[in-house]
């Protein structure tokens, strides 16, 4: 049983790719369901005076992906930043910056899913009160897709919409590297890594792209 949490010493040990390599190693273990038994009233204590994940998470608010659980982590292991379609914003960036620069975060993970409500109401075109200027960040990667992939640029096209959460993604990440230079240097420096996924809603794995 894990009764410890991540401290100072542990967390400046850490490796970019070894938080990613973690990460993994997690998600295979949600998905055999062999997760690791936590104390979580011990973890809660070790972590009232402070916190030092490893890594910080930017994913979809979308119930069906606890973001702790598919990667098998406990309290004070990842900071996770939520907003509809996984994209980012001023405020999230700042979030990122926070997690990485501040408090020593090793890894950011931009994390998209399968069939996201978010990517297909984009790819329709949906306009509805503040989701519509929300829905705006999406759109490269729907214009994106729609170069690449035959068919309906739409949601009931599954092909595209598939092509549409892996852009989304990616441009993400790109957008992130523009809009941050705390974040560019720090991962051209090797400090921090910043990478992709899409986490499948049925087997529970994460793709890392």
């Amino acid at each position: 049983m894990i009764t410890s949490t991540l401290d100072k010493n542990t967390q400046d040990a850490l490796s970019p790719e070894g938080v990613l390599q973690d990460l993994y190693n997690g998600n295979q273990r949600f998905q055999g369901q062999n997760m690791q038994e936590r104390d979580y009233a011990s973890q809660r204590s070790h972590t009232v005076t402070g916190q030092y994940p490893k890594a910080v998470v930017l994913s979809c608010i979308d119930s069906r992906v606890p973001v702790e659980t598919i990667f098998d982590q406990g309290i004070g292991d990842v900071f996770v930043a939520r907003v509809a379609g996984n994209f980012e914003n001023t405020d999230i960036l700042g979030s990122l910056e926070y997690s990485c620069k501040v408090a020593g975060s090793k890894l950011i993970l931009v994390l998209g899913h399968e069939a996201c409500g978010a990517v297909k109401a984009a790819c329709d075109g949906v306009e509805l009160g503040n989701i519509t200027p929300m829905l705006a960040n999406i759109i490269p990667a729907v214009k994106l897709s729609a170069e690449q992939v035959e068919g309906e640029a739409n949601s009931s096209n599954a092909a595209f919409v598939k092509a549409t959460v892996e852009n989304n993604v990616r441009l993400t990440i790109d957008r992130i590297r523009e809009r941050s230079p705390i974040l560019k240097e720090m991962e051209e420096s090797g400090e921090i890594a910043i990478k992709g996924g899409v986490y499948n809603l049925g087997s529970g794995q994460v793709d890392f792209l």
